[in-house]
């Protein structure tokens, strides 16, 4: 069997990064930055009050409390018109530019006004609630470096700077197939030895869950030229290409045949429980990844080398899932059989502890188990481990604290 570390690096080399592109900032969540962020703008790009209330000279305030002639009034969006002189002061609105002669902003609450006066209570120092221009970002700076995650907030950060576009490596086309005379997708009555086809839903779910565009290639049945044509056809329109069945030992050979003979293909059996089968190669130089039939063991194998080999091919540094520590709140048991198992658990934050509890079902074949947990805890080889023991998780959503009720 092959180690889950080589089996990882083997797939990893061989999806090398896309080329960078243009792409419109409103499309660009969750992609990779390709080049650094250098600002043209300042951010904000005039100096501005963080309050309503009043533009004011500091020294006007020293005898607090005073009164001083309102001049104008600024609204956020426009312009001062008129110059703050020596007992004067501006009405303002927060975000509005502060208006030439005035040092400070005194916050409305610590004021009143009557007609045209303003009497303010309180001395402030020069500066107060003035945000200068450039306070977050000046022209010239660094903004991101290249091989950022794009996030809301960086989204918003680009567009305060006024660019639309910006440089990333592009959102990943995958192509999903699902393959088998047994499957079904049509909604009726299951005829004898039929199932329904669960895979190529969830993993189009999956990949689009992770930022990738999935393509439903569709449900191909157990005939060589029928897989082939699925395959070729996909590669002319995606980035990659998932099967899903005819990867194990014993299988019939329809997929590998069809494989082997248009592609560059490594069959693999790898020493971890469920997933053991993996085929990962080329067509061309659209990486394929042949994932187990097995409803469990499809989603475990997208987990721990698609989701990966994607990613890297999109420009993540990281492209593997970081496991986190947990505690395991009862025993998570498993027998010895030279394999890493990764059992199906429910991770939730107790006390500032992530505990660890395994679901009902851990059979390759019994899907609920995805459905009911949001982590997979790796157990390497030998006994498992006992309550309490500390335990490594994959987590593929968040823990939410448990609750006692």
């Amino acid at each position: 069997m092959v180690p889950i570390e080589e089996a990882q690096t083997y797939v990893l080399e061989r999806c090398s990064r896309r080329a960078a592109i243009s792409t419109p900032v409103s499309e660009a969540l969750g992609l990779v930055t390709a080049t650094e962020v250098i600002a043209a703008e300042s951010i904000p790009p005039f100096a501005n009050t963080a309050m309503d209330g009043f533009a004011v000279r500091s020294s006007d305030l020293a005898d607090a409390p005073v009164e001083l002639h309102i001049v104008e009034t600024i609204a956020a969006g426009h312009n001062p018109k008129l110059t703050v002189g020596a007992g004067q002061a501006s009405r303002i609105m927060t975000g509005a530019p502060i208006p030439e002669g005035a040092d400070a902003v005194i916050m409305v609450e610590k004021t009143s006004v009557e007609d045209d006066v303003v009497t303010v209570q309180a001395a402030v120092e020069k500066g107060n609630h003035i945000r200068p221009a450039g306070d977050d970002v000046e022209i010239g700076d660094l903004v991101f470096s290249a091989g950022t995650v794009l996030t809301a907030g960086h989204l918003g950060v680009l567009c305060s700077l006024g660019m639309n576009e910006i440089d990333v490596y592009p959102r990943l086309r995958v192509g999903v197939i699902s393959t088998g005379d047994e499957l079904v997708d049509d909604g009726g009555v299951l005829a004898p030895g039929q199932i329904r086809d669960s895979n190529r839903r969830t993993l189009i779910s999956l990949l689009t869950g992770d930022g990738f565009i999935a393509l439903d290639l569709g449900l191909v049945p157990d005939d060589e030229a029928a897989i082939e044509s699925a395959l070729l056809n996909g590669t002319d329109h995606c980035d990659a290409i998932i099967t899903s069945g005819g990867v194990s030992m014993g299988d019939f050979d329809y997929v590998k045949a069809v494989l082997d003979r248009v592609g560059d293909m490594r069959w693999m059996q790898v020493a971890i429980k469920p997933a053991k089968p993996l085929a990962f190669g080329t067509i061309g130089h659209t990486p394929i990844f042949g994932l187990p039939g097995n409803p469990v063991s499809s989603m475990v194998s997208y987990e721990l080398f698609g989701r990966p080999g994607l990613r890297a091919m999109m420009g993540f540094a990281q492209p593997l899932r970081t496991a986190i520590k947990g505690v395991a709140a009862e025993p998570l048991l498993r027998r010895p059989d030279g394999k890493t198992h990764y059992a199906r658990v429910s991770a939730s934050y107790e006390d500032g502890t992530v505990l660890v509890r395994s679901v009902a079902g851990q059979g390759s074949h019994m899907l609920t188990s995805m459905a009911r947990s949001n982590a997979l805890a790796v157990l390497q080889n030998g006994d498992g481990c006992d309550k309490g023991d500390v335990v490594d998780c994959l987590l593929y959503t968040s823990p939410s604290p448990r609750d006692r009720g």
